[in-house]
């Protein structure tokens, strides 16, 4: 087989760097950001349309000015929230409710409004749809609205062509005047609006992978998601994944530049440049941080005796529930240890709980622990009518009972890709001062996952 030439290394390189930046900005502008890149996505438009489509059921919208990923969702609890830039706090119920309030007067829209007027038009939107909300001259609700406002200008939907939108937030409303482009406004929303009947069938229908069934469902998790364990999937998917890993794991590393991590428990794709991904771990922080350490002493007290794969007659174990009451035990010895010597943040040592329930946030996120509940594989979340059983009755890994007993009251489970970041942690003193009296700042603990 010949080798390939420079210029088909050179044109696949630009394809999967398109690729990949849409795969983690699926709305890019010609303006903003990543406008450098932008001129990539234009020049194999109809390629990445192709690719996008037959890969994940992904529609490719590329346009003079923005191009535009619509991505499907994957069911109740695997969405990507937004959050806001400034803080990382999570946008609230609220927020998303003036998101979708203020698109819906953008779309029709004139070219430039006043920020009072878009104020006006939203509120005037809120009363039409039967949405009461709340005084927006109160503080907190001034911002939660300026938060919105401002997500609409980091997308490109508002530009402030004087003033700024988060002069909504000052105590006497301050002014703007805003220049909409309608065009992006459209392509905001990817979900099937229309045909829900509420939030949590909007959930549902977009979940739904179509005509490609298994096969689109499995890629879409694959690449949006940390790690898949097995449960993660029902029968159909883990057969069809099963069969196929090994290609598949070649047609990611071609196309977005990923690594397969292929365990009995389940799969990861490893980004070996860390671009495509929107949490971090490890990662820098006062939460980061705490939940990293927590993790290496999860693995170390719950590590399951003798796991294997039921193909070679072993137990396969996906998660280890947490006994009761051991996570905020956890999390006080590891307090005492580093929190103050390391300066985590104040506000997290004197509110536990909220800081516990922080550290549990990113966790869940990278999948590394999980509420115990129903599964995928037990039929949870799925679309109408989505195929779910194996044809001619092939048999498929067994994953009842992989996360131990059912726990309907509640609880954590501790999933099996934890075990990839038990750590090692060296405190490491600033070069000024002496072991015996250093203090070192919050970067200085080191923690490393091993390779």
């Amino acid at each position: 087989m010949p080798l390939p030439s420079a210029h088909d290394v050179a044109l696949a390189a630009e394809r999967r760097t398109a690729a990949r930046l849409l795969l983690a900005h699926p709305l890019v502008t010609s303006n903003g950001p990543h406008s450098d890149t932008f001129p990539l996505i234009r020049r194999h438009a109809d390629w990445l349309a192709q690719r996008f489509q037959q890969v994940f059921g992904y529609r490719l919208l590329v346009e003079a000015s923005y191009a535009r990923l619509f991505k499907a969702g994957l069911g109740p609890g695997s969405g990507h929230r937004l959050e806001r830039p400034s803080t990382g706090t999570p946008f609230t119920p609220r927020t998303y409710a003036y998101l979708a309030l203020a698109l819906s007067v953008l779309v029709t829209a004139p070219e430039q409004l006043l920020l009072s007027q878009l104020v006006a038009d939203l509120r005037a939107a809120a009363v039409d749809a039967g949405i009461e909300i709340a005084d927006t001259g109160r503080q907190a609700e001034r911002r939660t609205l300026a938060a919105a406002m401002r997500q609409l200008v980091d997308w490109g939907v508002l530009v402030e062509t004087e003033g700024h939108v988060s002069a909504v937030a000052e105590e006497r409303a301050g002014e703007a005047l805003l220049t909409v482009d309608r065009e992006i406004a459209r392509a905001v929303v990817a979900g099937p609006l229309a045909q829900s009947r509420d939030g949590a069938d909007l959930v549902r229908r977009a979940a739904d992978p179509g005509f490609g069934g298994p096969r689109t469902y499995v890629r879409r998790r694959l690449v949006e998601t940390p790690v898949v364990h097995l449960d993660d999937l029902t029968d159909a998917e883990r057969e069809w994944l099963r069969t196929r890993q090994r290609r598949e794991a070649q047609a990611f590393s071609e196309l977005l530049g990923l690594e397969a991590e292929i365990r009995a428990e389940g799969i990861a794709l490893v980004d070996p440049d860390d671009e495509v991904t929107d949490v971090h771990l490890p990662g820098t922080g006062t939460v980061a941080q705490a939940a990293l350490l927590l993790v290496e002493r999860l693995v170390d007290r719950l590590r399951p005796e003798g796991p294997g794969h039921p193909a070679v007659g072993g137990r396969l174990v996906i998660g280890v529930p947490v006994p009761d009451g051991l996570l905020p035990e956890l999390l006080d010895e590891l307090i005492e240890e580093y929190g103050r010597r390391s300066n985590w943040q104040r506000g997290h040592l004197q509110d536990r709980d909220g800081f516990l329930a922080a550290v549990l946030d990113l966790l869940v996120r990278m999948r590394l622990m999980a509420p115990a509940g129903p599964l995928r594989a037990d039929g949870h979340g799925l679309p109408e009518g989505y195929e779910e059983t194996v044809a001619d009755g092939r048999s498929v890994t067994d994953v009842s009972g992989a996360r131990g007993k059912d726990r309907t009251g509640g609880g954590w489970i501790l999933l099996a890709a934890a075990a990839r970041y038990a750590t090692t942690v060296t405190v490491r003193p600033p070069a000024a001062q002496s072991p015996a009296d250093a203090q070192p700042p919050e970067d200085d603990v080191s923690k490393e996952p091993p390779r």
